[in-house]
């Protein structure tokens, strides 16, 4: 897992409607989807989290102000409470009812209970980077397993954070896409990993001393556009002030995609300055095809146009993401056909950066990193051509640090 530099809303989205995963939709994970994985056949794209399944308990974090008193209210409690229930989670980070002191302790439980209601407990966390690199795996209500991880450098923390358990965008050289979709997140249950990195940064638990969560990158389990309502409700919980949310710097979050074209634009028109990161990995048409199926549906031209027009509307720089394996999308001319493509946009001023990102592999697969002279070759020729590229500082080797791998590893 690792850092790259960094979504979005026209009108609000009424609190209700972010407040829970999208899970009633068709089309889910099958017997015969995973036989295919467990066969190494293509999986097919799952667009849509499976119909019928449990909901997450409404939280605090669902929910905008108005919300959060209003469900104390239904519940037969005083509503002026969620402020105070407000500040404890998001300003305080205080999870525990015993330091809710100024909460009477008689209603103190069913407060608690009624607007923090426990969304996940930790199965394990593996640290690298002498315990500055902690990945934790997650199992939230229903038994789906996800994962995030929390990054420390020397001058800024970064959360990585699942938008799905699982995800139906069925790369081949990913983890959790071989692994199929189980369901959308809720906006609390993906607000609640940063929390939880943000209570351990503020107690001292990671190496360094208290500290805070400086970034917060969706790119960990699943697509986040395609749970668009919860990640863009996520978004503003972390970026609405304190204590109405956690107060960052909207320009501190990046979320990711494949490329899922209308919600790309969707996102242009919301008006929340995020950086876009679009994972690319191929400039052809052909090799994308295999690599990200998205591609199917909408081609290297037209995703790239999506992120150009991101990128014009915002004046928000777009990240280019590019998994670099050995003899697959590794060859020098591939990347001067990367540049060629994002100059086909016509832009007159830097909009792009790629991040190249040594591959990860995932236990028995065929995808490998690539050679580190090959990679520098293509660095050469990106810089050459006046795009500026950096390799990402990949964390995690040691500890199943590709998305996935954990939560594989804990089915298996």
């Amino acid at each position: 897992m690792s850092e790259t530099p960094q979504t979005p809303q026209p009108q609000q989205t009424p609190q209700s409607a972010t407040a829970t995963a999208d899970a009633d939709e068709p089309s889910a994970t099958t017997p015969e989807m995973e036989e295919a994985a467990r066969a190494g056949r293509a999986l097919p794209l799952v667009m849509s989290a499976p119909r019928g399944r449990k909901k997450p308990p409404p939280h605090l974090a669902d929910l905008d102000p108005a919300g959060r008193k209003a469900l104390l209210e239904d519940n037969g409690l005083p509503g002026f409470r969620a402020k105070q229930l407000s500040t404890h989670y998001f300003a305080r980070l205080v999870d525990a009812p015993e330091q809710m002191t100024d909460l009477p302790a008689a209603q103190r439980g069913e407060l608690v209970s009624t607007l923090l209601p426990e969304l996940m407990t930790p199965v394990r966390t593996s640290e690298a980077d002498r315990g500055t690199t902690r990945k934790t795996l997650w199992r939230l209500f229903d038994g789906a397993l996800v994962e995030s991880v929390l990054m420390r450098y020397t001058d800024r923390t970064t959360m990585c954070v699942s938008s799905q358990a699982g995800c139906g965008m069925a790369c081949p050289f990913c983890a959790t896409g071989q692994g199929g979709l189980q369901r959308n997140m809720s906006t609390a249950e993906i607000v609640e990993q940063v929390m939880a990195g943000a209570r351990s940064l503020a107690r001292g638990e990671v190496p360094g001393g208290p500290g805070r969560v400086n970034n917060v990158v969706f790119m960990g389990m699943g697509e986040p556009l395609a749970n668009y309502k919860a990640v863009v409700g996520a978004v503003r919980r972390l970026t609405d002030p304190a204590p109405d949310g956690l107060g960052m710097s909207a320009r501190g979050v990046t979320v990711s995609t494949v490329g899922l074209v209308p919600r790309i634009r969707q996102l242009t028109e919301e008006g929340v300055p995020l950086t876009l990161a679009l994972s690319l990995h191929a400039p052809d048409d052909e090799l994308r095809n295999e690599l990200v199926p998205i591609n199917t549906r909408f081609s290297v031209a037209e995703t790239v146009d999506a992120a150009w027009q991101y990128a014009r509307t915002t004046k928000r720089r777009v990240s280019i993401e590019y998994a670099m394996m050995r003899g697959i999308n590794d060859q020098g001319w591939r990347a001067d056909l990367l540049a060629d493509v994002l100059y086909a946009t016509g832009a007159d001023w830097g909009w792009v950066h790629v991040n190249l990102i040594p591959l990860n592999p995932t236990p028995g697969s065929k995808w490998t990193a690539s050679d580190p002279a090959d990679e520098q070759e293509f660095v050469r020729r990106l810089e050459a051509r006046g795009i500026p590229t950096t390799v990402r500082d990949t964390r995690g080797r040691e500890i199943d640090g590709a998305c996935g791998q954990l939560a594989a590893s804990e089915l298996a």
